[in-house]
């Protein structure tokens, strides 16, 4: 077999190789439909500290009540600054939503909140990224949908926009308030 040949069944192998990988193990999904092996299960056991006093210690059953969203978020995270709005203005509707600040600067973050607003009914401090290692998190931002016992419904990688909210949160928040 001659060299060129060689380098072309090489080519064609290494495709198929490729496309077979790609099928297999989802290179081509969209990265905001993450696996997450907590829905479906109770919100992780913590204790944290409150990102407004550290004094005041966070735990899962200040989650528990309510259907809620918890947002991972951070000050360096530049999706996060996009959403940030419309966290806003959901809360100003009643919306509960509780804040994780992962892995940030506590005095950067307050100013953030400050500065921007604040959405957030909790506000978590999670400064090593020890709950969101529980929780699974890939990095900012991500949002968990959680029923009123506490239990993941649904986890979101990505930029929360109205239509998001519209189209697909808001139906299943209301389902969870209407249980």
């Amino acid at each position: 077999m001659s060299k060129g040949r060689l380098i072309a069944l090489l080519g064609v192998v290494f495709g198929v190789v490729l496309f077979a990988a790609m099928a297999i193990f989802g290179i081509n999904n969209d990265p905001s439909k993450l696996p997450s092996a907590l829905v479906g299960k109770t919100f992780p056991a913590f204790t944290a500290s409150s990102l407004d006093d550290p004094a005041v210690e966070i735990t899962e059953a200040d989650i528990v009540g309510r259907p809620a969203l918890v947002n991972v978020w951070a000050t360096w995270c530049v999706e996060c600054k996009i959403e940030h709005p419309v966290f806003n203005d959901l809360a100003e509707q009643g919306v509960v939503i509780h804040g994780i600040n992962y892995k940030d600067n506590t005095d950067d973050a307050k100013r953030w909140l400050k500065d921007y607003l604040n959405p957030y009914q909790l506000n978590i401090s999670d400064p090593k990224g020890t709950l969101g290692f529980e929780l699974g998190v890939y990095g900012a931002p991500e949002t968990f949908l959680v029923d009123k016992n506490g239990q993941i419904v649904h986890r979101h990688t990505g930029v929360i926009d109205e239509r998001m909210w519209r189209e697909k949160f808001a139906p299943m928040y209301q389902e969870l308030l209407d249980q």
